[in-house]
């Protein structure tokens, strides 16, 4: 990808809600996948199935993004533009 697509990619404006939880990338192999989150109060974690976030807890990550169970539901956060 050329430096112009990255930073394009990298800068969309309003890509990420203030005050919610992002993710921002996924890494590591397809069987062991981890990923980059923006938690709502600003920090940035990595996870991987099991951790913590927030009330939730990761159910599972793909190459799109995050499933998080909160409150017996699971919702999907997809990266930004994916």
């Amino acid at each position: 990808m050329s430096n112009s697509k990255v930073n394009g990619a990298a800068t969309q404006q309003g890509a990420l809600a203030k005050n919610s939880v992002a993710v921002l990338g996924v890494f590591g192999p397809s069987n062991d996948l981890r990923a980059l989150m923006r938690l709502s109060n600003g920090r940035i974690e990595k996870v991987e199935p099991g951790s913590r976030v927030g009330s939730g807890t990761v159910a599972a990550i793909d190459e799109n993004g995050v499933m998080l169970r909160q409150s017996g539901q699971t919702k999907r956060i997809d990266i930004p533009g994916s």
